[in-house]
């Protein structure tokens, strides 16, 4: 039996590449805020339909930012983060 390796080690192997890392460290903001609010979402058993009718909101809008390719603002996050049962926080 083949074992593939897990997302951590590819990535791990995949940022050994100079072009890989320099895009990895361009979006990986993008990545993990994606991530953080779709396991969230899916946590609640949410749609992103539900979650983009309890922002007032369209799917798309949520499809985006969960692809990485929106640009939410800060405002929209913080309502995401509160349709969610969470707060949003920032790390520098």
């Amino acid at each position: 039996m083949r074992k593939y390796p897990t997302f951590q080690e590819d990535l791990n192997e995949r940022l050994k590449d100079p072009e890989f890392k320099k895009a990895w460290d361009e979006t990986e903001a993008e990545y993990i805020l994606a991530t953080k609010i779709i396991e969230a979402r899916l946590k609640r058993k949410m749609s992103q339909r539900d979650l983009a009718r309890r922002i007032k909101t369209s799917q798309a809008a949520i499809s985006r930012i969960e692809t990485g390719s929106g640009n939410p603002s800060f405002s929209f996050l913080k309502r995401i983060s509160a349709a969610l049962g969470g707060k949003l926080q920032i790390s520098i």
